[in-house]
């Protein structure tokens, strides 16, 4: 093979790589801004698919080396993610909009709204979601543990007992310290007769700033109740059904009539020196083992020992059109506790109209 013959064969490899290399490669000059014509800062310019990207800088541009014609994604936090096409450009312009589920969500403050990103109270707020997975009684009661800050605590043991709510503690000692109830913007006593599967959310407003359109009716805090709505659309047909059973995990092991009647001796011996009383209430101490063969009440089986149920079932039809949405419901509740003559059964309808 000649000198030159090599020198071609040499000169056209390295044009073929120069040719695959120009195809392989391509570099992109992106500047990224927002709605309004700002440079974002620190957006994420990433080709897809891969680790490789950056971050913009001031002016919003970034330079990326990408495999030829691969689109780049490119994310900002609280704006929506875009994926644009390369194949063919040098350069990008790129506009990012703000995402509307973050930081457009709009959250239920006085008698109005607010958006979430322009909200500077302490909020805390429980979902229909999380009250109609606890199938309780009390719509009190569901979110006790779901909310910082506030505490949810039983009066008594039957299963309708009032549920007391306290906001950041405590604040009066002779006055109330119950927190404003607002349903659907109209103030309430309370919302333990509301069914847990008729409200949206429950929205608890815990600080100052918050609370201050209350005045000092919201001086112990605020809970709000949104109440389902309607939709406009098709009717439809929601029904949800829950059964459980209950009984008492442990007990105590109790004395027997005979080891009772032996404790009764010993211990007017020891309080009185004599047996004069315990003769008075059990008889001759030689007689004793009368008490072995008198049946035991064991007070924590009768009065606890029942094995319990909780029986709910709820039934909602919702729909409407544009100039109205209508939503209608039937709740009932069964709650047969283990403590005897302890029982609650409540029905509830309610239709919502809104033209």
């Amino acid at each position: 093979m000649s000198f030159k013959t090599k020198t071609m064969r040499s000169v056209l490899l390295f044009a073929f790589l120069l040719f695959v290399g120009s195809i392989s490669a391509q570099t992109v000059q992106v500047n990224v801004k927002d709605a309004q014509g700002e440079p974002v800062i620190g957006a994420s310019v990433v080709e897809k698919d891969t680790k490789n990207g950056g971050i913009t800088d001031f002016d919003g541009n970034f330079t990326i080396k990408l495999t030829a014609g691969k689109p780049v994604v490119i994310s900002y936090i609280g704006m929506k993610t875009k994926t644009v096409e390369t194949k063919g450009k040098t350069s990008l312009s790129v506009t990012l909009e703000d995402d509307n589920t973050q930081l457009q969500e709009v959250v239920a403050i006085g008698y109005g709204t607010v958006k979430k990103k322009d909200l500077t109270g302490a909020v805390a707020t429980v979902n229909s979601e999380a009250l109609t997975a606890v199938p309780v009684a009390n719509a009190s009661e569901a979110i006790t543990g779901r909310l910082a800050g506030v505490q949810v605590t039983t009066t008594e043991g039957s299963p309708d007992a009032e549920v007391s709510i306290r906001v950041r503690g405590g604040g009066s000692i002779t006055q109330s310290n119950e927190p404003l109830y607002i349903v659907d913007g109209f103030p309430v006593d309370n919302i333990s007769n509301i069914a847990s599967s008729d409200i949206e959310d429950i929205t608890v407003l815990k600080d100052a700033s918050s609370t201050a359109i209350y005045g000092s009716r919201g001086a112990n805090g605020v809970i709000l109740v949104t109440t389902k709505s309607g939709k406009a659309g098709k009717p439809k047909v929601s029904y949800n059904v829950y059964y459980s059973w209950k009984k008492m995990a442990k007990t105590y092991d109790v004395l027997s009539s005979g080891d009772y009647a032996k404790w009764q001796y010993e211990y007017d011996m020891l309080k009185n020196g004599n047996a004069k009383k315990y003769e008075s209430k059990f008889g001759n101490f030689q007689d004793m083992d009368l008490y072995n063969s008198v049946a035991t009440n064991d007070w924590q089986d009768l009065t606890f020992g029942r094995t319990g149920h909780t029986f709910n079932h709820d039934l909602s039809i919702s729909g409407g059109t544009d100039n109205m949405t209508y939503v209608f419901s039937y709740a009932h509740m069964n709650d047969k506790a283990i403590m005897e003559m302890s029982s609650f059964k409540r029905d509830n309808f309610s239709l919502k109209l809104n033209t």
